[in-house]
């Protein structure tokens, strides 16, 4: 018995993907090596000194390299029989963590374990992307064959989503929606894609640009409705495929313009939100009765596209001014650029951007970034790492850096591909999700692209939530993946 578990072992490391390892270990040590670079405060404490955040984190990998190598030991089969299990309980963590969570910077999100503080939602990633794979394997299921599926589904996602947000932790809440990647790989319409980009695009043209009026309306509402009447005429022709239909509605809200044009030119006071609400009401009208003599779900989802649209507009400001906190405005005006309080919410973004932007082609040297040094930046070894790189190893490094994390992505989706099951492909791709996500929103906040929502850059961000909730995620596709001979064996 001693010799099978010890030939099994044998068997799992020689099948397990050493590229995708080597990557990680590459991660984490350049992650570890900027962590120290970015505490460094010229009293030439050790790397490994445990007392520094950087020893703090080479003793989170450690660790984590232990528990990588449990999960790689453990038998593939435990991840999808107690996939629902494992998120049950990740779920009731969540929830007593609202209620006995100290106060940290606002939120209720860290227990608090003798020296330890652990972050609950970081561990929720692995366990929503287990029970959403456990969802898709389920006998005869699919995405597409009916509308409660795609409920239970949106179900599995939302529960940790709201339990965060109970938490104030809205940058962790926001990593859950990269699921919904997820779902358009296993069948969903692009359309949901295409109206999640649309709703962010009118989101942040309409609290762009309140200024200066046309036709009594803001600027960036004048703007969201052309492009709402742009788009349905748009679908009216290339995915309705009627031409007639089409060239009906654009003639008429092209008429219908110049008259308005030629108006206001004129003196003649319009006012626009009406004109805008009767010459849309008219459109989909006008289509809601010719569509009868065709296929009608095109229509249908045309129509419903032009109406969502609208009332999503008229909630823009509402949310924005009665929903969102004040340091959450602020932070998206600082990133649409509307305001720029370098003493307040736009002080870490303008300091990154100083500090990246200082390190030129090649960087200021190892340890000798002055931003870095001299405390400029907040929070620049855990949220900020990046700038600390940009600094230091100026545009190559940084190149270097996302090169890296490309380089682990195109592995991953690889690994995906090749997976034989529902379950397994599932998974890999809810891990590649997570990454890309993490990857393009802490990035972008760096570099003033984003909002700042506290979203650490993973394997490089200093936590040990982090960086095991990322290792664990990691490892458990390395087993599925490497299990693949057994199950054919």
């Amino acid at each position: 018995m001693a010799s099978r578990n010890t030939d099994s072992s044998i068997s799992v490391f020689k099948a397990v993907d050493w590229v995708t390892i080597i990557i990680y270990l590459l991660m984490v040590s350049f992650g570890a090596i900027s962590i120290y670079a970015a505490s460094y405060d010229f009293d030439n404490a050790s790397l490994f000194d445990l007392k520094e955040v950087s020893g703090k984190q080479i003793l989170w990998i450690g660790l984590g390299l232990v528990v990588g190598c449990v999960i790689l030991l453990t038998d593939y089969r435990i991840y999808k029989t107690y996939a629902y299990p494992i998120y049950i309980g990740v779920l009731f963590i969540l929830l007593v963590t609202i209620f006995i969570a100290p106060d940290t910077k606002g939120s209720h999100s860290w227990l608090v374990l003798g020296p330890v503080s652990l972050q609950p939602a970081e561990f929720g990633k692995f366990a929503t992307a287990l029970a959403l794979a456990k969802l898709f394997d389920s006998f005869n299921f699919s995405l597409n064959a009916k509308i409660s599926n795609y409920f239970r589904a949106l179900i599995i996602i939302f529960l940790p989503i709201i339990m965060i947000l109970l938490q104030n932790e809205t940058g962790s809440a926001l990593v859950y929606l990269s699921f919904i990647f997820v779902l358009y790989r296993e069948g969903m319409s692009g359309l949901v894609l295409f109206s999640v980009l649309c709703a962010v695009t009118f989101f942040v043209v309409a609290v762009k640009f309140a200024e200066p009026l046309i036709l009594g309306l803001p600027m960036g509402e004048f703007t969201v409705f052309l492009l709402i009447m742009l788009i349905f005429a748009l679908m009216l022709v290339f995915y309705c495929k009627d031409i007639i239909i089409a060239r009906n509605v654009i003639y008429g809200f092209v008429g219908s313009g110049i008259i308005v044009a030629v108006l206001s030119l004129c003196g003649v006071e319009v006012n626009g939100l009406i004109y805008f609400l009767a010459i849309l009401s008219i459109g989909i009208i006008y289509t809601a009765i010719a569509m009868f003599r065709h296929r009608i779900t095109k229509f249908v989802i045309t129509i419903a596209f032009a109406v969502t649209s609208v009332l999503f507009m008229f909630s823009v400001n509402y949310v924005f001014g009665n929903i969102l906190q004040p340091h959450q405005q602020m932070r998206i005006k600082v990133a649409l650029g509307i305001e720029e309080n370098l003493r307040g919410a736009g002080y870490n973004v303008n300091q990154s951007k100083i500090a990246i932007g200082s390190g030129g082609v090649t960087g200021k040297g190892f340890l000798n970034g002055t931003q870095t040094k001299l405390k400029f930046v907040p929070e620049q070894h855990t949220d900020f790492i990046f700038c600390t790189i940009g600094e230091e190893e100026g545009f190559v490094g940084s190149v270097a850096v996302l090169l890296l994390f490309l380089s682990m992505i195109l592995r991953l989706i690889y690994l995906a591909e090749r997976q034989r099951t529902v379950f397994e492909r599932v998974y890999a791709y809810c891990v590649v999700s997570i990454l890309i996500f993490h990857l393009g929103i802490n990035v972008g906040m760096v570099i003033g692209l984003c909002p700042v929502i506290g979203i650490p850059l993973p394997f490089f961000s200093y936590g040990g939530s982090s960086l095991w909730g990322f290792t664990i995620l990691l490892f458990i596709l390395l087993k599925l993946d490497a299990a693949r001979k057994e199950r054919t064996d």
